[in-house]
């Protein structure tokens, strides 16, 4: 099941960033296109604005939309995995532990999927030994399942911050070139040089947006990832004030 939710996050992704993209094309053509040229189908103006903007930028930035789009859907789909219900969770354990012992409620844990019920588990793992002893090792787990959480995220942020900046650069070599032209011909011509400039600031604005979009999701999975945190933190409590209830 692990290496089924990248699959399907690489597959989602790789259509969404095509419906994403398909949008982006049909907002700025509606500034760069004639009437009868807007008029066409979003597969055509895909492809002739991706080959106006040029292949290398534009590509670069379309392949950073889909590997974060990739990412951000495999995060979504494994924090959403990871939510669990810790209010009933607890409630379960300590029944347990007051019906059946130690054992019962690990047996709990065993049975709920979630970073709480892992730490669960790994703390009454230790309680035979002392509350102290399950303390360490919830707190041990604990920021092992945080690094698990964030996982894989810190790519999501650098594909944010390239995505622009590669628009940047294209619009700095498109005007280079544009100022290479008025170099060579010896004279100020709009029509000589809107071409270059029309592509340069195509390559900004699908830079943009694309770090746009993605962060998005940054921030969703950001907020995801706090909710879950403190539902760990606050449930490590509860275990060892029932581990310390317990043991009286």
């Amino acid at each position: 099941m692990k290496k089924l939710f990248p699959s399907l996050a690489v597959a989602g992704a790789f259509v969404a960033g095509t419906n994403m993209v398909s949008a982006k094309v049909a907002a700025v053509s509606l500034f760069v296109q004639d009437a009868p040229e807007a008029e066409k189908g979003f597969t055509q103006i895909l492809k002739e604005q991706f080959i106006q903007g040029g292949a290398g930028f534009m590509g670069i930035v379309l392949l950073c939309l889909i590997l974060g789009l990739a990412v951000a859907i495999e995060r979504i789909i494994y924090l959403n995995l990871a939510s669990t219900n810790t209010s009933k969770l607890k409630q379960q354990v300590e029944d347990a532990l007051a019906s059946g012992g130690v054992e019962a409620a690990k047996e709990v844990c065993r049975n709920t999927k979630g970073p709480v019920a892992s730490i669960f588990y790994q703390g009454l793992d230790r309680a035979g030994e002392s509350v102290e002893s399950a303390e360490k090792a919830v707190v041990a787990y604990g920021g092992v399942q945080m690094g698990q959480l964030e996982k894989n995220v810190s790519w999501l942020s650098l594909f944010i911050a390239i995505a622009p900046m590669l628009g940047f650069m294209g619009t700095v070599i498109g005007m280079i070139q544009a100022f290479q032209k008025i170099a060579a011909v010896g004279n100020l011509s709009a029509s000589l040089i809107a071409g270059d400039i029309q592509v340069a600031l195509l390559t900004t604005v699908f830079g943009l947006i694309t770090a746009i979009i993605l962060q998005i999701f940054y921030n969703y999975i950001i907020a995801k990832i706090d909710s879950i945190v403190n539902d760990m933190e606050d449930s490590s409590i509860s275990l060892i004030d029932m581990l310390v209830d317990h043991k009286k």
